[in-house]
């Protein structure tokens, strides 16, 4: 849309990759997501599309061969890219993050040896937290790294790897007690190990089995996978920064680059929701006229902007407030609850317009009604969100009795 979730004080730079990003969505992706989707196909087309255009290295310093540019710029391009299908989105997020934390966290020679290729689409990252039994207490991690020589031996069963058959790095969280002895808290006894493996299932290097992909309600074509880790062993020069105990660190400053990206899906999904329901409402006829011009229908539509709008802000003040260098969990929290809330408002109140077409197939909106309930619960649950939130606003307005 022109008029909704529109973006002051962007440079010219800024503009010119909106614009192109926003072209390419709207000629290349929203054309065949649904028939994909419904496929659940990997849009390996679409996927060599955005590597020409170079944004599998939009926020990787230009020392190392990408464009540099900032959270907000990449959050803007997610906005769009997820409007046209929020799986594209899923493909380059978990790999901004790994590049990312390689830009914040790496050895010298860890940022030179990944970075370029990085940048270049041909190592394409996965990151992986979440085990079968624990959800969003990572502390409770099992999977664990033995030191044996100059090598560490893995061993666990890691889930919800987005990119897992795809990527070819995966950031692994593991526990290392190796120099963190018995009684250390939990998150200081938590390692990153990078693990580069082949793309595609089975055993993708040896000891590292990455077994199939999950079957999901929605968000289809972006493979969801586990990973498995029988004695996988991994030189120590592959621990991400070159020391252990830092990994939970440096995967919660991963995250709230994750938290921003999901607050832009939401906006991305509820924008194109927005615009498949005031199109439908001026199309569709009942009792004489456009349902657009019934009081309950323009209500609806009302509430719909306002949500977009609103979710739109919070997302590019938390992409701001990390491009500065400030802390922005608060924001970044704000931020993902309020945008993937709206964003399953917006996308039902979409459906509730089309009627019982919406409930068809043939209609784009059902699609999106699958896809909006993975928000709720990526990088971090709603309920998890407000645990941050509240801390944080304790932390800031302390009574001072």
């Amino acid at each position: 849309m022109a008029r909704l979730a529109q973006t002051a004080g962007l440079t010219d730079i800024q503009q010119e990759i909106l614009s192109t990003v926003r072209d390419f969505v709207d000629k290349e992706i929203i054309p065949v997501a649904t028939e994909l989707e419904h496929r659940d196909e990997y849009p390996q087309q679409i996927v060599d599309g955005l590597k020409e255009l170079g944004l599998f290295g939009l926020m990787i310093p230009e020392e190392y061969g990408g464009l540099g540019e900032s959270l907000l710029t990449y959050a803007l391009c997610v906005e769009e890219i997820a409007r046209g299908w929020m799986s594209v989105s899923g493909i380059i997020n978990t790999h901004f993050i790994v590049a990312y934390m390689l830009k914040q966290h790496g050895t010298q020679e860890q940022r030179e040896y990944f970075l370029p290729r990085m940048a270049a689409g041909e190592v394409r990252g996965a990151f992986s937290m979440s085990e079968p039994a624990l959800g969003s207490d990572v502390s409770a991690i099992t999977s664990k790294a033995v030191k044996d020589g100059d090598e560490y031996v893995l061993n666990g069963q890691k889930m919800w790897l987005t990119n897992g058959g795809t990527s070819t790095l995966v950031a692994v969280l593991v526990k290392s007690d190796e120099g963190h002895p018995e009684g250390t808290a939990p998150h200081k006894s938590m390692t990153t190990f990078l693990v580069e493996k082949e793309p595609g299932f089975g055993e993708v290097r040896p000891g590292l089995t990455i077994p199939g992909k999950i079957d999901k309600m929605g968000y289809k074509g972006v493979d969801t996978t586990e990973l498995i880790m029988d004695d996988l062993r991994i030189p120590a020069n592959r621990v991400l920064g070159g020391a252990t105990g830092r990994g939970f660190y440096q995967m919660m400053d991963g995250v709230e680059v994750g938290r921003v990206n999901v607050a832009a899906r939401g906006c991305g999904v509820a924008q194109r929701a927005f615009e498949l329901g005031v199109s439908y409402a001026q199309q569709r006829h009942t009792f004489g006229k456009p349902i657009a011009q019934h009081q309950a229908i323009q209500f609806k539509l009302a509430e719909m902007a306002t949500k977009v709008e609103a979710a739109h802000a919070m997302m590019v003040n938390a992409a701001r407030k990390k491009d500065s260098g400030e802390r922005n969990d608060l924001e970044a929290g704000m931020a993902k609850y309020l945008a993937s809330e709206y964003c399953k408002e917006v996308v039902e109140d979409a459906f509730r317009i089309h009627g019982g077409y919406g409930f068809s197939k043939e209609y784009e909106i059902e699609r999106l009604y699958r896809e909006a309930p993975m928000l709720l619960i990526g990088e971090g649950t709603a309920e998890i969100q407000k645990m941050i939130i509240g801390r944080r606003l304790l932390e800031e307005y302390r009574f001072q009795g």
